[in-house]
């Protein structure tokens, strides 16, 4: 139970801000983290230890939000607030970010792409983590990682682009 104590404070501010990111809501954003955290401390003993726990958080806290989402009958990407601030790593869509219009048109075009590609960009931006752990959340390589999350930036921009014209 001490060692679930550690977890929770090392922890806790990391998987709020990643639930926060994708539902927009601090509502939503503290009920779901404290849904994660009750879920994790429940299934801790089940942990294979096969990824970093943070990721193990984050994707539970990624499904409780889907669920809320399914039990709440919303759809994601039309029923949130319009995305907040979204950490500093890519370039040319940092800036559309800043706009509420953009943010709420990049979420729904988000929605939109395929897997990999989705779930590639949602874990870098808001999760912020790096290529290396998204390569082994999907055991793949750092580069594929890499690739997916540009390929992915990419299919935004030019829809994007393409609603413009």
């Amino acid at each position: 139970m001490k060692d679930f104590e550690k977890i929770y404070r090392q922890y806790f501010a990391d998987v709020y801000r990643y639930i926060l990111r994708l539902s927009g809501d601090e509502h939503i954003a503290e009920e779901i983290t404290s849904r994660t955290f009750f879920k994790a401390l429940r299934k801790i003993d089940s942990f294979r230890g096969d990824c970093d726990v943070k990721v193990w958080l984050c994707q539970i806290g990624k499904n409780e939000y889907y669920s809320y989402l399914k039990r709440n009958k919303k759809n994601a990407s039309l029923s949130h607030e319009e995305l907040i601030s979204i950490p500093d790593v890519t370039e040319n869509i940092d800036d559309r970010i800043i706009s509420k219009d953009d943010a709420g048109r990049i979420r729904m075009i988000l929605h939109e792409i395929p897997e990999p590609y989705k779930e590639v960009f949602m874990w870098r931006v808001y999760g912020e983590l790096s290529f290396r752990q998204i390569g082994n959340i999907f055991s793949k390589t750092e580069n594929w990682a890499c690739v997916t999350y540009h390929r992915a930036r990419k299919m935004i921009r030019q829809r994007m682009e393409e609603e413009n014209e």
